[in-house]
């Protein structure tokens, strides 16, 4: 039985990498090389799959559109009866600045249509999220084209130090200490 499960929220399609909308993504594919992960297509949860740990651990990379998220997530949770507290969803937030890190326990969406979809899906709003700054454009109008952007070389940066900060607790989170992630992530 796992014990916790990780999924990085992306675009499929090389064109979408290393764009904002795909932080949760290509980070979740950063960390699994630390532990020598391969990565196995299931079409059945519509993602890309693999487990550490001795089996402890769930890495997923839904296949979909972000927008369509939740449906890889309610088949893993079908599938492995898996309880929603276990999740753990990487993903872009555009209400925190660009590399702000932030542990989320519960609640809703912030407008993410990833999670939107994800909560519709499986009914719960009870997962766990890292939400990943990608800064604001200014204008919800400009959102959509944004967030498909790819990060400026000054905010590469700050993003690649972000990125090592959620490595250093990163064995935290996969023994399900969020209490002490929080801390480390949360402190200025």
């Amino acid at each position: 039985m796992y014990k916790i499960c990780i999924i990085g929220l992306g675009n499929p399609g090389s064109k979408y990498d290393k764009t904002r909308h795909n932080i949760g993504k290509d980070w979740l594919q950063a960390l699994s090389k630390k532990f020598s992960i391969e990565f196995k297509y299931k079409s059945k949860f519509e993602a890309d799959f693999a487990e550490s740990h001795q089996g402890d651990a769930l890495w997923i990379i839904p296949s979909n559109y972000v927008n369509d998220s939740g449906n890889t997530v309610s088949k893993i949770l079908r599938s492995t009866n898996l309880n929603s507290e276990l999740l753990i969803v990487l993903h872009d937030d555009l209400d925190l600045k660009i590399g702000d890190l932030r542990l989320k326990v519960d609640g809703g969406h912030g407008g993410h249509n990833g999670l939107k979809d994800i909560i519709f899906k499986i009914g719960k709003t009870k997962f766990k999220r890292l939400r990943i700054g990608i800064g604001h454009p200014g204008s919800k109008d400009e959102v959509t084209n944004y967030v498909l952007t790819k990060f400026l070389p000054s905010e590469k940066k700050v993003i690649n130090s972000s990125y090592k900060k959620l490595d250093d607790v990163f064995e935290l989170i996969l023994n399900n200490e969020f209490e002490a992630v929080q801390k480390v992530l949360h402190t200025k």
